[in-house]
């Protein structure tokens, strides 16, 4: 009974939760996704900028192979940035806050958007290619500390739809420079730099309405050693003076914490009561890039083409397919906290690797078999389908949920850091696969996806509507250390670390 009175005090989505879910999602996690897609539509006029450009100083036309190995730079400079971005996670973090690294990333953001905005006047395509960086900078950090600030944030039982959140803006972001990247609207010779400035409006919007909202009451109270502006934060948060109960839950953490020291990454690796969580966070977050995402995408526009749509279609219907993409990832927060988050990435993940199979082989026989570029077309939206139940939004998630306060900034850089290289590394060499094996590409993200499902079903438990402490103690039986006291198991491996 005190549970579930508990549960209907603390566990409301109140107004301001509402709110600062809202400001931080569309402030730092749209602007990722936004980034990751502004550059396909307006490539081609971009590419001529460039080449237009060297002409003007030069007095001669860069060649063909020139002008593509300049565009491959300008496009994998983003998830370079992502990268570094990724490493500067942890001391941020510990030294900012979640809040404040947010305030301060969005100077990665701004900054970039007046320099893309202004590259053409100037007569710069170094501009462009220096703004990818740092804009990439402002995605690695924002895709790792939004999920870890909304996380520490919600209540237990809404940690799921909430931690869903980010990834929602990130699929809206797409959207959105897909469709602001239509012929009709900003892909022409005066928008497309609009179009690339336009990323610094939601980090302005962030910057104003940011500050008005409380830092991480498990932050506050572990790291900053403050219990009463933590109680002070929760009380807002929860929009109730019934939050005792969550205080202790922080402070038993904190007792913990104190004990334990700060977890670096070094420690981290060498932590064998942390040894399955690590694991499960480098293969998801590989899984979830390396399944082939960003490959199905580059793809869809030649199986559209194949299918019978003409050019100047192909971008409705891609912009199409980024809407399904939002749906159903607007549906996994209805869902998430139903079905679990193990149930949605073993179901995601097993519905990309029958796509990957069907069409491998439907790319195979479309010049034999007639329908079967439409079957092609099917598998991309399942395909699509898919990854945004589970792959696309679960993996970060997972990592605010089974990790405490003390390891948890660098679990998130770990993590960060094989996301940012998994998508650098497919982004390089998918068109060399592609160059290779053709249609049977997709065979290598199929058993990615199968081998990804195979390790969920295995080891990754569930963690729905449990404590940070309840799910470490799931952890100590998967490691094998003390059941008892896990806990004390835990220091004694930072201990053995240290003296390693």
């Amino acid at each position: 009974m005190e549970e579930s009175g508990q549960a209907k005090t603390q566990g409301r989505f109140t107004l301001i939760l509402a709110l600062v879910t809202l400001v931080a999602a569309f402030g730092s996690s749209f602007q990722y996704g936004y980034n990751v897609s502004v550059v396909n539509s307006p490539s081609e006029i971009m590419k001529n900028f460039y080449n237009e450009t060297y002409y003007k100083r030069n007095s001669e036309y860069m060649s063909s192979t020139v002008v593509t190995l300049l565009w491959s730079v300008t496009v994998s400079m983003f998830p370079l940035g992502g990268f570094i971005g990724s490493l500067m996670v942890a001391p941020m973090v510990n030294k900012c806050g979640r809040k404040g690294t947010l305030l301060i990333n969005n100077i990665f953001s701004i900054v970039p958007a007046i320099l893309m905005g202004c590259s053409k006047v100037a007569g710069s395509f170094e501009l462009i290619i220096f703004s990818r960086i740092v804009v990439g900078i402002c995605a690695g950090l924002s895709s790792n500390v939004v999920p870890m600030y909304l996380g520490e944030l919600a209540p237990k039982n809404l940690r799921g739809a909430i931690g869903v959140v980010p990834q929602l803006f990130i699929t809206v972001g797409i959207l959105t420079a897909q469709i602001f990247g239509l012929r009709i609207i900003l892909t022409s010779e005066e928008g497309w730099p609009i179009l690339l400035g336009l990323t610094g409006i939601p980090a302005a919007l962030q910057l104003l309405f940011l500050p008005f909202f409380p830092e991480s009451p498990r932050y506050t109270l572990i790291q900053k050693g403050d219990e009463e502006g933590a109680r002070k934060a929760l009380k807002k948060l929860r929009n109730s003076d019934d939050v005792e109960a969550e205080v202790e839950e922080i402070r038993m953490e904190d007792e913990l914490e104190r004990a334990a020291g700060r977890v670096s990454v070094l420690k981290l690796f060498a932590t064998k009561s942390l040894r399955w969580q690590l694991i499960s966070i480098i293969i998801l977050m590989a899984g979830q890039q390396l399944s082939g995402v960003n490959a199905i995408y580059y793809y869809a526009d030649q199986i559209y083409g194949e299918a019978g749509v003409n050019d100047q279609d192909v971008q409705y219907v891609t912009v199409g397919t980024g809407a399904v993409n939002v749906l159903i990832t607007f549906s996994a927060i209805f869902i998430v906290e139903r079905l679990g988050r193990r149930l949605l990435i073993l179901i995601g993940f097993s519905i990309c690797c029958l796509a990957c199979i069907v069409l491998t082989v439907a790319l195979s026989l479309q010049d034999t078999v007639a329908g079967m570029p439409y079957v092609s077309i099917a598998c991309v939206i399942a395909y699509v389908v898919g990854h945004a139940i589970g792959p696309s939004p679960i993996p970060s998630l997972i990592i605010t949920e089974i990790f405490l306060q003390s390891s948890r900034p660098a679990a998130f850089m770990v993590g960060g850091t094989v996301h940012w290289l998994s998508n650098f590394t497919v982004g390089l060499i998918f068109p060399f696969i592609q160059e290779g094996l053709g249609a049977y590409s997709f065979i290598i993200f199929g058993v990615i996806c199968l081998l990804t499902t195979i390790y969920t079903y295995f080891i990754v438990p569930e963690t729905k509507a449990k404590t940070f402490m309840e799910i470490n103690r799931i952890f100590t039986k998967i490691n094998k250390v003390s059941e008892v006291q896990p806990e004390k198991q835990e220091l004694q491996d930072f201990k053995l670390s240290i003296a390693l």
